[in-house]
C-alpha cells in the first residue's frame, strides 16, 4: 500500500511519543516538511486530504524520524534553528539557541533602543551560533554588535550564520571573553551573554543536551558560575557608566548571581523570569 502523509504522520507520532519526545507533532511535522519542503500547515493539510508520498520520500522520512527517536536534535537533523525572526545554520559542535534565549535577547534589545546614543554599542560574549547578536544587529540596525566566541567547533556554524545574515552592523571576532574588546572599553551601552553555566557535577535532563551539546558550551566550573564571574568582570570594563549588563542562567542561580554582581559593584541586580515563569536572566547597571 503507498505511503500517504496521513499514515506517515501517524508512524512518526507514535514513534516519537515512545522515544519520550516532548512534542511528538510538532517534530514529526517538521521532519516530514522537512524532506517534502513544506510547512507545517502544509503537512497538516496534506495529512487531512490524505495525499500520497513518494516511495523515496518516505525513506527519507522514515531515516530522520528513527535518528530523531534517538534523541537526535531536531535542528541538527534539519541543520537549521529558529531564533526570533532568523533561521540559522546549526550542527554538531555548536550549542542550539533555545525559544528561552529569545526572551534573554529581547532584555538587550530592549536596552540598547532605550539608549540615547546614536549608534549605541552591543556585545555579545560567547556568541556560539550567532543567535542573539544577529538578532540585536537586525533587530536594532542602528546599533553596532560585536560577538566574540572561542570555540573552534563552534566558530564555523558562527561564521557561516554571519556571512548568511549579512547584517553590516555586526562584527565577529574569536578569541576568548576575558580579553574581548579591549579597544571598546567604558563605551559599551549593552553587553549580553548566554554563558556555560550548568555545575560540573550536573547531569542535563534532556538527552539532546546531554548527548549531542558541546560541553564546551554548557559547564561553567564546580558551582556553575566560573564564566559568569568572567563575564561580570569584562562587563565592568567594557560598559561605559549606566550601561546594561544582561546574563542568563539556570532556574536556580538568579540569587547567587545577583550577589556575585552585587559584590562585584553592580547597580540594581534583577533577576527576570521566563514565559515558564523560571528565573531565566539577571540584569544589572554598569555603576
Amino acid at each position: 500500500m503507498p505511503a500517504t502523509v496521513t499514515s506517515l504522520r501517524n508512524r512518526a507520532v507514535s514513534l516519537l511519543t515512545a522515544a519520550g519526545i516532548t512534542d511528538p507533532e510538532v517534530d514529526a511535522d517538521l521532519l516530514i516538511g522537512h524532506v517534502l519542503g513544506q510547512s507545517r500547515g502544509e503537512v497538516q493539510a496534506g495529512s487531512i486530504l490524505n495525499r500520497p508520498i513518494s516511495p523515496a520520500d518516505a525513506a527519507t522520512i522514515d531515516i530522520l524520524l528513527a535518528r530523531r527517536g534517538r534523541r537526535e536534535p531536531l535542528q541538527h537533523i534539519t541543520g537549521r534553528a529558529p531564533f526570533r525572526s532568523l533561521s540559522l545554520n546549526v550542527g554538531p559542535g555548536v550549542f542550539v539557541p533555545r525559544p528561552e534565549t529569545e526572551q534573554v535577547a529581547q532584555l538587550a534589545i530592549d536596552a540598547l533602543r532605550s539608549m540615547p546614543d546614536p549608534e549605541p554599542i552591543g556585545v555579545d560574549l560567547g556568541t556560539g551560533s550567532g543567535a542573539i547578536a544577529l538578532a540585536l544587529a537586525t533587530e536594532v540596525p542602528h546599533a553596532r554588535i560585536f560577538a566574540i566566541e572561542n570555540s573552534p567547533e563552534a566558530f564555523s556554524w558562527t561564521t557561516r550564520n554571519f556571512k548568511e545574515v549579512a547584517a553590516e552592523n555586526a562584527i565577529l571576532t574569536f578569541g576568548d571573553l576575558v580579553d574581548a574588546f579591549v579597544e571598546l572599553d567604558g563605551t559599551v551601552a549593552v553587553v549580553i551573554s548566554n554563558p556555560p553555566y550548568i555545575p560540573a557535577d550536573a547531569i542535563p535532563r534532556d538527552p539532546e543536551v546531554r548527548l549531542f551539546d558541546p560541553a564546551h558550551a554548557l559547564f561553567g566550573g564546580p558551582d556553575g558560575l566560573d564564566v559568569v564571574r568572567s563575564v561580570s568582570a569584562t562587563g565592568l570594563r567594557l560598559l561605559r557608566p549606566g550601561g546594561v549588563l544582561v546574563i542568563e542562567h539556570g532556574e536556580l542561580q538568579g540569587a547567587a548571581i545577583r550577589e556575585l554582581l552585587a559584590i562585584d559593584g553592580w547597580r540594581a541586580p534583577a533577576t527576570h523570569r521566563d514565559y515558564t515563569s523560571r528565573d531565566r536572566a539577571t540584569t544589572a547597571l554598569r555603576p
